[in-house]
């Protein structure tokens, strides 16, 4: 994937996490890890790297928020995106 395709995928996923992060029964605390990063869509200057990690970090806290136990769909999904986001920091 090049960069602006990431980038523009980055900038989607935000969207998605703002809508959740609107609903009440979402717990927003499961977007702090994300927040930390501190790497926003916005930021071309960094590396495709961070971004890479970023969208990993978000993906593995989207599926959180959508998923029932970590055994539904959505919770295998975070589980991966948690394994791909920690592959991603470290080639950072």
């Amino acid at each position: 994937m090049h960069k602006d395709e990431l980038l523009e995928l980055h900038e989607q996923m935000v969207s998605i996490m703002e809508y959740f992060r609107s609903q009440e029964s979402v717990d927003s605390t499961l977007f702090e890890p994300y927040d930390e990063l501190d790497v926003d869509p916005s930021h071309v200057h960094k590396s495709k790297s961070e971004h890479k990690h970023a969208v990993f970090v978000l993906g593995n806290a989207l599926a959180s928020a959508m998923s029932e136990d970590e055994f539904s769909p959505a919770g295998r999904v975070g589980k991966r995106m948690e394994e791909l986001a920690e592959d991603a920091e470290s080639k950072i």
